[in-house]
This record gives structure tokens, sequence and C-alpha cells, in this order.
């Protein structure tokens, strides 16, 4: 199984590796097809994994007999994403306030909320279950689609989402490098257990190696894969060590998120959240530590970038 597991790891990487580079090539290549629209690569993956990722909620809700409402989780999701990138591809990105562009995925989260209240309206025939199936609905809908979408927003950040792409890395790069910390470090001295009833397999020991590995992925992102993404003149203006202050902010953050997950997952009395990623479990076991670091890290990049 672990065999199995640095397999797609590497093939994971070796993916969104190529993913990346392509949507910033496309996006700042004036004779490209996306040239002009950050994203534009990325946003129809965000979608998907929008879906996908709703419906392993949905059944981990369903397991608990909740009366939730796939539809209304699954597409409340996606239109959050949506409302992320579309509006910027309708108009001129580099002319994009901050306003608009967060208010869309706001106005996309509450009119999902709204959808959810009128699904229950039109399907409801008896009392003693619309407030728990509406609850996890809308929670539903908040934990994926509005945590996905601030992953989202921030392939948009710099002007014309000139850094929006090494922005974007440096968060996935760094919570999983604390995972991989927290596993290595877990494993070879792991003795005093962080919750031994919510993830009994976490360490205190575990967890000061994912700090120590997600500090040193924040540094490699700051000092090497940002200054090589954006041109001369564009780079933004941080301030000193602002890699090690997004290394300790985010880390932390990141085992959050997993434990988070492994709350909903021990409620339902799941190991995983599906099983169709050998090793890994599914897509919401992959995405829980980046949705949860995803807010600060746009706070981040927008308060001091």
């Amino acid at each position: 199984m672990l065999r199995w597991r640095l397999i797609l790891g590497f093939v994971f990487i070796a993916a969104l590796v190529a993913l990346l580079t392509w949507d910033h090539s496309a996006a700042n290549s004036p004779e490209s097809f996306a040239s002009g629209k950050p994203g534009f690569v990325l946003i129809p993956l965000a979608l998907v994994l929008a879906w996908l990722a709703s419906g392993e909620f949905v059944s981990l809700a369903k397991v608990r007999g909740l009366n939730i409402l796939e539809s209304s989780v699954r597409w409340g999701s996606v239109v959050i994403v949506a409302a992320s990138s579309l509006p910027i591809w309708w108009t001129n990105a580099t002319s994009q306030s901050l306003v608009p562009q967060f208010a869309w995925p706001l106005l996309a989260l509450l009119a999902s909320t709204l959808a959810a209240f009128l699904v229950e309206m039109r399907r409801f025939e008896k009392p003693g279950h619309v407030i728990d199936g509406l609850g996890a609905s809308v929670l539903g809908i908040v934990y994926v689609g509005g945590l996905l979408a601030c992953v989202a927003q921030m392939r948009f950040l710099g002007l014309g989402g000139i850094w929006g792409v090494p922005a974007l890395a440096s968060l996935v790069i760094v919570v999983k490098a604390g995972d991989v910390g927290a596993y290595t470090l877990g494993r070879l001295f792991g003795k005093h257990k962080m919750t031994p009833v919510l993830s009994p397999g976490k360490t205190w020991e575990g967890a000061l190696g994912a700090l120590i590995f997600g500090c040193l992925g924040s540094w490699l992102s700051f000092e090497f894969l940002l200054p090589r993404a954006c041109p001369d003149g564009q780079l933004p203006s941080l301030f000193p060590a602002a890699w090690l202050v997004y290394g300790v902010l985010l880390t932390p953050l990141g085992m959050a998120g997993d434990l988070a997950e492994s709350l909903l997952k021990r409620d339902a009395g799941r190991k995983d959240s599906s099983h169709w990623l050998p090793g890994f479990g599914g897509v919401l076991d992959i995405l829980d530590s980046i949705l949860f670091a995803s807010p600060v890290a746009l706070a981040f990049w927008l308060l001091f970038a």
C-alpha cells in the first residue's frame, strides 16, 4: 500500500505541475487560445473537484441518516466555484477590482443557500427532518464550494493573475509538505498522541515534523518558485521572512483541515470519504488540508503582497 501511495503521489504532483505550467503559460502568451484568461485550464479542474468532493460529503451525511439533497450540495458547490472565475473571463482580467471579484462567489453562496431552502419547501411532506437535512446541505455547500472558491480565487492574484499560479502552488506545497513531514516524523519518532479518539495515528512529534516541512516548502516557494514565475518588475513586494509567517500560519491550518474531515468521517463511521483512490481515499481526503488553509492563504496574499 505504501508503494502504491508513493506512485500515485508522484503522478499527482507531476500532473499538478503540468497543469499549473500550462495554465500560467496559456494565460500569459499573446498567441494562446487562453490569452488574458487566467485559470482557463485550472478552473475546469476545480469544477470537477467540487462536484466529486461535494458528492463525497453527501455520502457521509447519508450514512448518518440525514435527509440531505445531493443535487443542492453538488450544484451549489459547482456554481460557487464557477462564480469565482467566469465573471472575470467575461471582462478584462487586468481591470478587475477586488470588490466585484469577491462579490460573485459570495452572491453565488447566498443564492445556493436560498436554492437549498426552496428545494426543501418543494419536497416537504412531514415534519421531523427538514432542519437536519437543510443544515447538512448548507454545511456541504460552504465547506466544499465556499472554501474551494477561496482556492480558485488565488489563481487571479496579481495584475491579470500574473502571480496567481505561484501563490496557488505555494498553498498546495506548504500543506502537502506538512502532510509529508507529519507522516515521516510521526512514523519515525511518534509517541505522544495528539487526538487519540479523533485521529489515533497523529502525534505531537508528527505535528512538529509538519511545521518543519511546511516552513521548508514555504521557503522554497517564496525564494525559488515565485521569482521564476513572475516577470521582472511584477514580483510582489513581501516583507522580510514572509515565508516563515506563511508557513507557520498555513501548516497548523492544514493539520486542522485534516482533523476536520476526520471528524466528519468518524461521525459517519468511515475511514475514507470514498475508495476510488487506493492509498489516499477520496477527493475530499486529498483536499481537506488545502480547503481549510485556503482562506488564510488568500488573505495573506491580498494583505501583504
